[in-house]
């Protein structure tokens, strides 16, 4: 496949983000979103998420310290603000959209002055919030293709979680996860590939976050990944085979640790799984063809809908680990031993 995915829209594009400095140092930038133009409100995620917006997560959102020295650490809204400049120099004159950000494990607090108020007598400007864990996604309209008759559009992300960081230490390098793969705009799944992502991006500081986040950008082959998604249309499943695998996929969770070290690894479990056979039947865009066969493209896109109820920390290597798995089922269909337990 020869893939045109540096088309543009054929309309003047337009970058709906932009940076107010108050200050020379980025910790001290004012990030303004332009409200007109948001990435798709549809979630690109569930599970116990919430959506919120950057500027309720830059001003309304305590910031956690590390609890020896009392250092803050980077805060989300950095984390938004550093990835959402860095996709503006790489992409520069494409269209870019307003992050989506979803967050969960809140953790509530109150001022001093309230300390002895019941917890229903508080008033909001009482109450302290943060959460733990942060996802966001931010959409580049004007850099897409389409597979398997799905728009894709190029998306660009992260995850924050706290829990990873030791806060109750001194300040020491944070845990940062990074991304940059494709939307699909037909049902907001996520395709991420291996070299899409740095799942453990660890730094000290803004600008080691922002060097992160231009080298993952610049050292991501779109075009070679499009070229595999768009050769899993020409790979089928029968109704027989479909169900042979998913028994294995529900005997894999139950094997010896041995065991498992000779099959490759899948990371859903019995409720996922569930979810995807369900759509296998009733999904509008992905079920399967009046025969009962599935081509790998909508297998692949089954597996991405039901990771939607993943939590945010282990989202992204389940996204991996759902293409990684769908490419074992291509090659163990072109004969090779890679994943034909599954088959078999």
């Amino acid at each position: 496949m020869e893939t045109s995915l540096m088309r543009l829209i054929h309309e003047p594009a337009q970058t709906h983000l932009r940076v107010v400095r108050e200050a020379d140092s980025p910790e001290s930038a004012s990030f303004v979103f332009e409200e007109a133009a948001p990435s798709t409100s549809r979630a690109f995620i569930e599970a116990n998420t919430l959506a919120v917006g950057f500027s309720e997560l830059r001003h309304e959102h305590i910031i956690p310290v590390f609890a020896k020295d009392n250092e803050r650490t980077l805060s989300m809204a950095d984390f938004i603000q550093v990835t959402s400049e860095a996709v503006r120099d790489v992409f520069r004159g494409e269209q870019i959209l307003t992050p989506q950000i979803r967050v969960s494990h809140v953790i509530k607090g109150r001022i001093p002055e309230a300390k002895d108020k019941p917890a229903s007598q508080l008033l909001d400007w009482e109450q302290t919030v943060r959460f733990e864990r942060m996802m966001f996604a931010i959409e580049v309209p004007t850099l897409f293709e389409t597979v398997g008759g799905n728009t894709l559009t190029l998306v660009i992300g992260g995850v924050k979680a706290y829990n990873l960081d030791n806060l109750t230490g001194r300040k020491c390098p944070e845990h940062f996860k990074v991304f940059v793969g494709f939307k699909n705009l037909v049902c907001t799944n996520l395709a991420i590939r291996t070299d899409g992502l740095l799942g453990d991006l660890r730094v000290s500081s803004l600008e080691q976050l922002r060097q992160g986040v231009l080298t993952l950008l610049r050292e991501y082959d779109q075009h070679r990944h499009l070229r595999q998604l768009e050769a899993l249309t020409r790979y089928s499943l029968t109704e027989h085979q479909f169900a042979q695998l998913i028994g294995r996929c529900r005997m894999y969770q139950h094997l010896s640790t041995a065991a498992k070290q000779r099959i490759p690894a899948l990371l859903y479990g019995d409720q996922q799984l569930g979810t995807v056979v369900r759509d296998y039947y009733r999904d509008e865009n992905f079920c399967r063809e009046e025969d009962g066969s599935i081509n790998l493209w909508k297998f692949y896109n089954l597996f991405t809908e039901a990771n939607k109820s993943s939590y945010i920390d282990t989202f992204l290597p389940k996204s991996i680990n759902a293409l990684d798995f769908t490419f074992q089922v291509q090659d163990a269909l072109d004969g090779s031993t890679a994943g034909s337990w599954y088959l078999s």
